[in-house]
């Protein structure tokens, strides 16, 4: 299958080079453009959502640290500039979906540990990306540190 649009969700770790460079890899093959994207959770989801106090500058704190980022990161591959860099703001799954959908992306890749649940073949974020994916997911194995 040749590829047109090659969306790439990231953490924005160091784990995350091999997916990138996989994904580049591939699009290049193919001839296809590449976008990379990294979401951000609101912090109220990480607490449930029941939350005494505002974290609207703790949020905004970490927006602009995530862009600076994603900004550092994009810098290290010449296919990555600011047009074709996306920084989400909700839950990875429905971010990624929409982004894909709107760009007409037909394959997104995506790291995975294979850590839990599913876990021994899908990450908790990958495996969640197959669910609803508007195009191909591939989900390029991690290494586990040392």
């Amino acid at each position: 299958m040749v590829y047109q649009h090659v969306l790439i969700a990231v953490d924005l770790s160091e784990e995350c080079h091999p997916v990138l460079q996989r994904a580049i890899e591939l699009a290049s093959r193919d001839g296809a453009r590449v976008s990379l994207i990294h979401v951000i959770e609101p912090m109220a989801m990480a607490f449930g959502g029941d939350v005494p106090m505002d974290l609207s500058i703790l949020q905004q704190q970490q927006q602009q640290q995530a862009q600076q980022r994603l900004d550092n990161f994009a810098r290290q591959y010449p296919q990555l500039t600011p047009d074709n860099c996306h920084l989400g703001f909700g839950q990875p799954r429905q971010e990624i979906h929409q982004l894909a959908s709107e760009q007409q992306c037909d394959l997104i890749v995506v790291g995975s540990h294979g850590r839990h649940g599913l876990a021994l073949l899908l990450g908790s974020t990958a495996n969640d990306l197959l669910h609803g994916a508007p195009c191909d997911v591939l989900a390029v194995r991690l290494k586990k540190p040392a």
